[in-house]
């Protein structure tokens, strides 16, 4: 029973490492955005596209690997992700430009994807009568990526340059590889059917709705309008054929029979705003915190660390009392500090008082980033479990649809804020524009809040 129990942690290790790897990927190519611009000379639109793609193919590729951790089994799938990630991470490394490094970065999403819906998969099957609280506790490993993330980011960029950033993953990732090879059991596979299709037409539906949003900016003939609305029909017309399509597949990515339940519907509304607000917003910190407050790369990767000090603290708490705080009350109250915490982002630099004290650039903005990871650690581990709640014994198809919706949010917002401080012009103003509206968002979610499920089931 202890060799068991041994194990059982070991194995939680193992996937934990991978989401700690995935955070400080995530954060650390934030930081090295501005000068992977200014390194190819190329817009802020086509630079946002080196996250935006990634949240893209995250977007396709997560509840597809969820569907094949069900199917195929746990130890194939994830080392088939840590393996992709792995030669994403090469690729970027080496590219020679724009268009070869947003293409790496699609191979090392396809990857970086399926670590969480794969590794709760394991987990859901390791602590069976403890699932909340451990998936819970994943919440709590994604914040220390974000602490040495940026950190590691900012120095790295500086002091080798932004391809740094890429080559850094290749040995952690390799060591992830190893230890997956020699813990992780395969579990069970069961032979059925994996939906290819419905992956793709998801990811060409975004891709077609990125593409138009992109192209806005650049919108200065009737023949461009033109194209503009034609991917914009061509979204819609994916969309509705994805519908019908995962209505008569036998397994889909996307069960429209849960989908049609209000609980489930209300979940992945607000993880969509969500990921808008959050995922899309805090990618971009560190190019505002380089050109609004004019900070340095190793600065403007340290900003980002009061936020993930106050994801780790809070989501390990309500972690750890989340039998007794149930799902919506932390939910809402992170969901309101988040929302806050954008509107502080929107008030110029010099303008912000604490106490009856005015604070300065860095502190005002490291105030308002732990504000935002305050409400975020709240919010992250409370919605997780709520959409489980709902089919606990498919959890990894669950989560992978969960983080469909949220990436999702996370490339729309990409793409639509940059597109934004393109045509705005002023960088300053356009931030603003960008927080204001995304605050504004989040805060609409109330009523999706207040239908998600409302405590956890005691087992």
């Amino acid at each position: 029973m202890a060799a068991r129990r041994a194990s059982r942690y070991l194995i939680f290790a193992t996937v934990c490492l991978a989401l700690l790897l995935s955070g400080v990927a995530g954060t650390s190519v934030a930081v090295a955005l501005e000068p992977i611009r200014t390194s190819f000379g190329v817009s802020v639109v086509l630079a946002g596209w080196v996250i935006g793609i990634y949240q893209l193919s995250l977007t396709a590729s997560m509840p597809v690997v969820g569907k094949i951790s069900d199917v195929l089994g746990r130890k194939p799938t994830y080392m088939l992700c840590v393996a992709l990630f792995i030669v994403g991470s090469f690729g970027s490394a080496l590219a020679p430009d724009m268009a070869v490094l947003i293409a790496c970065r699609f191979v090392q999403a396809l990857g970086g994807g399926g670590f969480m819906p794969a590794a709760v998969g394991i987990v859901a099957d390791e602590f069976p009568q403890s699932r909340q609280r451990a998936i819970g506790l994943f919440s709590s490993i994604f914040p220390i990526g974000h602490i040495v993330g940026p950190v590691l980011g900012g120095w790295v960029v500086d002091s080798f340059g932004w391809r740094g950033v890429f080559w850094f993953n290749i040995p952690a990732g390799l060591l992830v590889l190893l230890l997956a090879g020699l813990l992780l059991r395969s579990g069970e596979s069961r032979k059925r059917s994996i939906d290819t299709l419905g992956a793709l037409l998801v990811m060409g539906g975004l891709s077609c709705l990125m593409c138009a949003l992109s192209l806005m900016a650049y919108a200065d003939s009737p023949g461009m309008w033109l194209l503009i609305g034609v991917l914009l029909c061509g979204a819609l017309l994916i969309g509705i054929v994805f519908i019908r399509h995962e209505g008569r597949v036998e397994d889909p990515i996307v069960d429209i029979e849960i989908m049609r339940g209000r609980p489930f519907v209300a979940a992945n509304v607000y993880n969509f705003v969500y990921g808008a607000g959050v995922i899309g917003v805090m990618s971009l910190i560190p190019m505002f915190a380089i050109g609004v407050y004019h900070m340095s790369y190793l600065e403007s990767g340290l900003i980002l660390v009061p936020r993930a000090v106050g994801m780790f603290v809070t989501s390990t708490l309500v972690s750890m009392f989340m039998m007794r705080l149930g799902y919506r009350r932390p939910i809402v109250v992170g969901t309101a500090l988040a929302s806050v915490s954008l509107i502080l982002l929107a008030i110029e630099p010099g303008q912000l008082r604490l106490a009856g004290e005015e604070l300065d650039g860095a502190a005002a903005l490291s105030f308002i980033v732990l504000v935002m990871g305050l409400g975020v650690g709240m919010a992250a581990p409370a919605s997780n479990n709520a959409c489980i709640e709902l089919m606990p014994q498919r959890a990894a198809t669950i989560t992978g649809i969960r983080g469909m919706f949220r990436q999702a949010g996370g490339a729309v917002s990409i793409t639509a804020s940059t597109l934004v401080l393109y045509q705005v012009g002023d960088l300053a103003l356009g931030f603003r524009v960008v927080f204001v509206g995304l605050a504004l968002a989040l805060a609409a979610t109330l009523p999706a809040i207040l239908a998600m499920p409302r405590s956890p089931q005691r087992m």
